[in-house]
């Protein structure tokens, strides 16, 4: 039950990707249907898209995602799910009276649109929006930005609304990361240090670009980023972790960076993260690290997809160590680095601020009513 909130505040509502609610079949299955079912996800013709989810992976795939939830459950429920209302607690201590803080799912609850209701109802007229995406892509923050407009344009009177931009080149957050990782590379010394985001369907990269000659056209296509590939995932992601690796000291002959996740039987962006773990195995590597710096929180991919089936890949082929390095989840780190991400980006969060002109209208018709 959330709390009543004082009217004249700014919201700031973070978003992250979503968890069912138990690892039962019963409940994985309406959070992969709605999942699977964004056309920003699985960007194929509607009949094609709900034929592929009801027929082929509805039938089946809860039960088997549902036994890998149960491997990574907490007494809590869902470590992503965790760390985000631990995270949002401790970034409204940060914030103050000021500010209220409120946390959503894109798909699954908490639900935006609940978030969304309980600001409007409490007055609450300047909406911050922060997706806990580093990177962008049109199936996360593209998403979640189109779902955030979707539920506020149901009313006729609209709260004003800014959006935080990806902050995956963003000093806090490249530091609060660091943080996490270094004293597991401190311990493990490894030999290489896999940085693994999740991936995307090649197709869904090349759509994204407007010039339709950059992205996967060349081999450095992704070397830097610039106006031209500025909004493609895979760009964003080498440069977290060029970033990152040189944060952590990590050379560049020590880093393999790779792309993890895939779905379906299409070309999706490569290097993939279990190819590359067989075969620095097999090259005789014996002591690794591996992190995925696209998730703040950790989460099915990363405890359950690297922490267990990729430690199983790499034994399988040789290897002996590979540590997963958490990620900055509710650490103090990170819950400072989100405050310093999202005021950077508006005014609205910003103590020094001052009040408003809609502040003042408000408090004169306050006082007058009296």
């Amino acid at each position: 039950m959330r709390s009543e909130i004082p009217r004249h505040k700014t919201g700031l509502l973070l978003i992250n990707l979503g968890t069912p609610a138990s690892p039962r079949p019963a409940d994985v299955r309406p959070y992969l249907r709605e999942f699977l079912m964004d056309p920003r996800v699985v960007d194929i013709p509607g009949w094609k898209r709900w034929l592929i989810v009801h027929l082929f992976i509805l039938p089946f795939r809860p039960r088997k995602s549902g036994e890998a939830y149960a491997q990574i459950w907490t007494e809590q429920g869902s470590p992503l799910l965790v760390h985000s209302r631990e995270l949002a607690k401790k970034v409204q201590a940060r914030l103050g009276s000021r500010v209220h803080v409120d946390l959503a799912m894109r798909y699954g609850n908490p639900s935006i649109a609940d978030a969304l209701e309980h600001f409007r109802r409490s007055g609450i007229q300047r909406v911050v929006v922060l997706p806990l995406y580093p990177q962008y892509s049109s199936a996360t923050t593209g998403s979640t930005v189109e779902k955030v407009f979707e539920e506020v344009a149901r009313h006729w009177n609209t709260p004003y609304v800014q959006v935080v931009p990806p902050f995956y080149d963003h000093p806090a957050f490249l530091d609060a990361y660091a943080g996490a990782v270094r004293p597991v590379l401190q311990r493990v010394r490894p030999e290489k240090v896999f940085l693994s985001f999740h991936g995307l369907p090649e197709r869904q990269v090349i759509k994204g670009d407007d010039s339709g000659a950059h992205c996967l056209k060349r081999t450095d296509c992704c070397a830097s980023v610039d106006v031209v590939n500025r909004d493609c995932y895979r760009a964003q992601c080498f440069a977290t972790a060029r970033l990152l690796a040189s944060r952590l000291g990590v050379s560049e002959e020590m880093s393999v960076v790779c792309f993890q996740s895939r779905l379906g039987r299409e070309p999706w962006i490569r290097p993939y993260t279990e190819e590359r773990l067989a075969e620095e195995a097999r090259a005789g590597c014996k002591r690794a690290v591996i992190l995925s710096p696209a998730f703040v929180a950790d989460c099915l991919e990363t405890l359950e997809e690297l922490g267990i089936r990729g430690v199983g890949t790499w034994k399988e082929n040789g290897g002996e160590t590979l540590a997963l390095a958490p990620a900055p989840n509710s650490s103090d780190r990170w819950a400072d680095a989100v405050v310093t991400i999202a005021r950077d980006s508006t005014r609205w969060l910003d103590p020094a601020a001052g009040e408003t002109g809609q502040d003042r209208i408000d408090e004169r018709v306050t006082t007058a009513d009296r």
